[in-house]
């Protein structure tokens, strides 16, 4: 079973997200809340695999609440997916930064919901590749000083292994174009997040833009 958490200030997005899963083989809402803070002592007390998290609330936002309950997450860390009303909002870069593993639009029909836990979990891929890099494309900001240090520290195959995850290649397709397994490929990604304490792999698309790894508008593997 994939235990979720659903986060929405609104009750009746709220009730209906959490009725969608509950009908859904396979899925078990753990709980439900209607604030960030609350969303934070659910995460600790519950533990789920995934949570939903509406983005614009009142009080703690949904960036903030991501950042504690990554922070304060017990192993394995809950996958956050983003709930926003439109794709290309400054505050879902904010929680993708954050740590969050994905967005979904709130006005996405029942297939894309179950489609998108589904994604979030298996953690192979990022949910909507080429909308997601649309959205850290327009509001990634590279630092004055160009690359950060902790680059320096990956080897040669994790920041090509990086660097295609950041264009919207998925496993299978590095696999291809390195001629390496896709074990082989997730390996090399796993081992390049954990040196750049990244905690998803949305978060690794946006480190590789805001280096300047990948530029925005450049040209695609």
């Amino acid at each position: 079973m994939t235990r979720v958490l659903v986060v929405d200030d609104q009750f009746l997005i709220r009730a209906g997200l959490a009725g969608l899963l509950r009908a859904a083989p396979g899925m078990e809402v753990v709980g439900e809340a209607g604030d960030g803070a609350e969303a934070v002592r659910q995460a600790a007390a519950t533990r789920p695999d995934v949570i939903l998290m509406d983005i614009r609330m009142p009080g703690m936002t949904g960036i903030e609440a991501t950042e504690r309950i990554l922070a304060e997450a017990v192993d394995p860390a809950p996958r956050i997916l983003v709930l926003t009303t439109f794709d290309l909002d400054e505050y879902v870069y904010g929680a993708l930064r954050a740590g969050a593993c994905g967005f979904l639009l709130k006005d996405s029909g029942p297939e894309r919901l179950l489609a998108a836990v589904a994604a979030v979990v298996g953690g192979d891929g990022l949910f909507a590749p080429s909308v997601t890099r649309r959205l850290v494309e327009a509001f990634a900001r590279r630092p004055e000083t160009g690359p950060v240090a902790q680059l320096d520290a990956l080897t040669a195959r994790e920041t090509e292994v990086l660097r295609l995850t950041a264009c919207g290649m998925s496993n299978l397709e590095m696999a291809g174009r390195l001629f390496i397994s896709e074990a082989t490929v997730k390996t090399h990604l796993n081992r390049a997040m954990s040196k750049l304490d990244l905690a998803s792999r949305a978060q690794a698309v946006v480190m590789a833009y805001e280096t300047g790894l990948v530029t925005p508008g450049g040209p695609r593997p």
